[in-house]
């Protein structure tokens, strides 16, 4: 699709209250090979949700999303893609290496999440929003450097809970990597050393392959509607984003 012509459907959507794949979810869903994978034969035993970490923590129930995604209702598995609750799986796969019957409701939560974001409901939830944050963060990161995390790009002011020692760290960050040994920027081997041209130009290529960057164009653009509607710039949206997190309505009390 011509990106103009991209940005033009995301403002219809973002404006008139419209989502992609309307009244095709649940087709959408199951092309995915993740769900084939993943849900095959479900007894709702629980187990899945007795052994999960992020259930322990947040109102969040994987056999109840299994059940879910095999009733292949289309509004309920439309208020579940626009809902925080898919956001809160961690992808640690403890799920599959207990259940009986060898469903992965991880690789179920990876599909939901992709159509959450392709469809546009999850600018709808919280923790799908927070999504640009991902994206502008740490895909960046990724593409233009090498790593998920880069020392450079985490900077104090937007991490003030790593403390006093971290806004330390942060200002003496070539010294403290020299006296640790690690080859921040340098050639040749050793921790956080600079990655090639080439292989970063092989990142990209397998993030244009699997349609990632596609995928990453879309959040920036609805994030960038988004900031439109609510009357603020890009950063100042990425700020509301990053930091509002309705705690209390996430976890379990």
């Amino acid at each position: 699709m011509h990106p103009i012509v991209r940005q033009f459907t995301i403002y219809l959507f973002t404006f008139m209250g419209e989502y992609r794949f309307k009244g095709h979810l649940v087709e959408e869903l199951f092309k995915d090979y993740r769900i084939k994978e993943g849900m095959k034969a479900c007894m709702n035993c629980g187990v899945c949700t007795a052994v999960c970490p992020a259930a322990e923590f947040y109102k969040y129930n994987p056999k109840n999303i299994i059940n879910i995604v095999a009733r292949k209702n289309e509004e309920d598995l439309e208020d579940l893609l626009k809902s925080d609750t898919i956001w809160y799986c961690g992808e640690c796969m403890s799920c599959v290496t207990r259940c009986p019957r060898a469903n992965a409701p991880g690789l179920v939560i990876m599909a939901l999440r992709k159509l959450s974001m392709r469809s546009g409901l999850y600018m709808q939830s919280e923790k799908g929003r927070q999504q640009y944050v991902v994206v502008k963060d740490l895909c960046s990161n990724i593409l233009n450097y090498g790593y998920c995390v880069y020392p450079r790009t985490f900077d104090y002011e937007t991490h003030k809970e790593f403390g006093p020692v971290g806004k330390w760290i942060n200002e003496h960050l070539d010294d403290i990597h020299a006296r640790l040994g690690s080859n921040l920027d340098g050639d040749g081997p050793g921790g956080l050393r600079r990655i090639p041209k080439e292989s970063l130009d092989q990142l990209k290529n397998i993030f244009d392959v699997t349609g990632a960057t596609e995928l990453m164009e879309q959040v920036l653009g609805d994030a960038h509607n988004e900031a439109v509607k609510e009357n603020m710039s890009d950063e100042e949206y990425f700020m509301s984003v990053y930091t509002k997190n309705d705690w209390e309505k996430h976890l379990n009390h």
